[in-house]
C-alpha cells in the first residue's frame, strides 16, 4: 500500500489513513497505519533500525482522513498534552441522513462506551463511565436523492474526542450517518457493505518544535455519498 505522505520533517509526520485501514494494530492481524509508517520511513532511510514512531490519535477503522503521527519522544509528549488540552482541531465532513433544521449549533451529550460489543450510547449524565461529548456542526447542504431520500451535507468541529463520537452522536439526535452500520438502523439491515460517509479533511496544531500553527486540509472523497453534493 502506498502511503499518502501530506508532511514531513525530523519530528512529525502528517498522513492520509484510506478507510478500512487500523489506526493501529488490533486483533485482526491487518496491516495498520503506525506499521505502515514504520516501514515507510525504514526504507526511506536505508536503515534496518526500527525507527521511533508513535501514534497521537485514531480514527475508526472505516473512516479516513488526516492523522498526524510523532517522530520523537518529545514532540509525542508535546501533542499528546495539546490533544487533552484540546488545542489540536480537527475537522470533519459527512453525510447524514434527513435534513437538519438548525443549520449551525453545539451538541453536547454523554456517552458511554460499551466495549464488549465496540459501541457507545448516549446516557444520563449521572451514569457510571459517563463521558461528556460536544461537537460543533455545520449544514453545508442538503439535497432529496430520488434513491436515498433527504442527505445533509455536514461539516463538524469535534471538541472532545470520545469513542465514535460524531456517529453516536449525531445518530442520538436523529441524523446517522450514511453508511454507518453500527448507528443506521436502514444500513444495520443491509446485506451488503457501504463506506461510512464521514472524512477526516481538516487538521491543525502547534508544531511540537517551533509551536507555530500548522494547518493540513484534505478534498472530501469523490464517492457516494459525497459526489452527490458536487
Amino acid at each position: 500500500m502506498r502511503l499518502n505522505v501530506l508532511y514531513e520533517d525530523k519530528y512529525i509526520i502528517v498522513v492520509e489513513k484510506p478507510p478500512k485501514v487500523p489506526s493501529q494494530s488490533d486483533k485482526t492481524k491487518d496491516k495498520d497505519m503506525l506499521s505502515l509508517i514504520k516501514e515507510y520511513l525504514i526504507e526511506k532511510n536505508k536503515s534496518s533500525k526500527e525507527p521511533y514512531t508513535a501514534i497521537v490519535h485514531r480514527l475508526d477503522r472505516p473512516v479516513g482522513g488526516i492523522m498526524v503521527f510523532a517522530k520523537t519522544k518529545s514532540a509525542c509528549s508535546h501533542l499528546n498534552k495539546q490533544i487533552q488540552n484540546k488545542q489540536i482541531k480537527k475537522t470533519y465532513y459527512c453525510t447524514v441522513c434527513g435534513e437538519i433544521e438548525q443549520k449551525e449549533g453545539t451538541l453536547k451529550d454523554y456517552l458511554k462506551r460499551l466495549k464488549t460489543i465496540n459501541m457507545s450510547k448516549a446516557v444520563d449524565e449521572s451514569t457510571k463511565g459517563a463521558k461528556e461529548a460536544i461537537l460543533q456542526y455545520r449544514v453545508l447542504n442538503s439535497i432529496n436523492d430520488e434513491e436515498h431520500g433527504k442527505l445533509s451535507l455536514v461539516k463538524v468541529n469535534l471538541v472532545t474526542g470520545r469513542h465514535h463520537q460524531i456517529r453516536v452522536q449525531l445518530s442520538h439526535h436523529g441524523y446517522p450517518l450514511w453508511g454507518d452500520t453500527k448507528y443506521n438502523k436502514k444500513f444495520t439491515k443491509k446485506k451488503t457493505w457501504s463506506q461510512i460517509a464521514l472524512f477526516a479533511g481538516e487538521l491543525s496544531f502547534k508544531h511540537p518544535k517551533t509551536n507555530k500553527i500548522v494547518q493540513f486540509q484534505l478534498n472530501r472523497p469523490q464517492t457516494m455519498p459525497f459526489i452527490l453534493f458536487d
